[in-house]
């Protein structure tokens, strides 16, 4: 076996190891995270009979039909507008005494002791105190594509975004479920109108795996008992 067999596994495990550096987060939303629009019957039946003509049924709207997405395959704009803010607050107080006390009349079995008194007594005290308050803000615009059409109209949505900025990349996904009535004249709607929103906003890159710890380290984590 040549030298160049043996050593083709280590050179070959940095590459790995810089793989799993940029590899794409896992994400909770619904898949598939875009879809191709469904042919219609009508835009079917109008690509067979082409009039020649600029206006051409199978592709066009009626006059009075906005743009609001209701197909699969359609695009809404979301405004994510996510503001949610939590406070709790526990005070507990313990406090218990107690006390005891004895005494006897002159004990001749005890030379030169005449009289025993006995006393005894005993405090416990306890408190504890919690508290714990959390503010997150999430604001920003995401595309995202209808991927569904439910049985009583509303719209299953699913899209993603990714910027890449200097070796690191951000990931903002979002998906729910959609209702048309909701959707404005300009086809957008916000994120608090969408119903089992799932939105992200992961990280991909160095600064990410900094913040992570190592996998050794979660390793004897799992058994450690300090």
């Amino acid at each position: 076996m040549s030298k160049w067999l043996v050593a083709r596994p280590l050179l070959m495990l940095p590459v790995f190891l810089l793989g799993a550096c940029t590899t794409v987060p896992p994400t909770n939303v619904h898949q598939p995270m875009s879809a191709r629009p469904a042919q219609r019957p009508d835009a079917l039946a109008a690509s067979l009979a082409a009039t020649g003509s600029i206006y051409q049924a199978g592709t066009s709207r009626t006059l009075f039909e906005d743009r609001r997405a209701r197909y699969v395959g359609d695009t809404i704009t979301v405004t994510i507008t996510e503001n949610t803010s939590a406070a709790t607050k526990s005070n507990n107080s313990l406090s218990k005494t107690g006390s005891i006390s004895a005494s006897s009349g002159p004990n001749v079995n005890l030379p030169g002791k005449s009289l025993i008194e006995l006393k005894g007594s005993s405090s416990n005290t306890a408190a504890g105190k919690g508290e714990a308050a959390a503010n997150n803000v999430f604001t920003g615009t995401i595309t995202v594509t209808v991927i569904e059409v439910l049985a009583n109209g509303n719209l299953l949505v699913s899209g993603e975004k990714q910027v890449a900025i200097g070796h690191g990349q951000e990931y903002i996904r979002l998906s729910g479920i959609v209702n048309p009535y909701f959707v404005n004249a300009a086809n957008t709607i916000a994120s608090s109108q969408i119903a089992d929103a799932r939105i992200e906003y992961k990280e991909s890159g160095a600064i990410s795996e900094a913040q992570v710890m190592g996998w050794l380290a979660r390793f004897f984590l799992t058994f450690l008992p300090f």
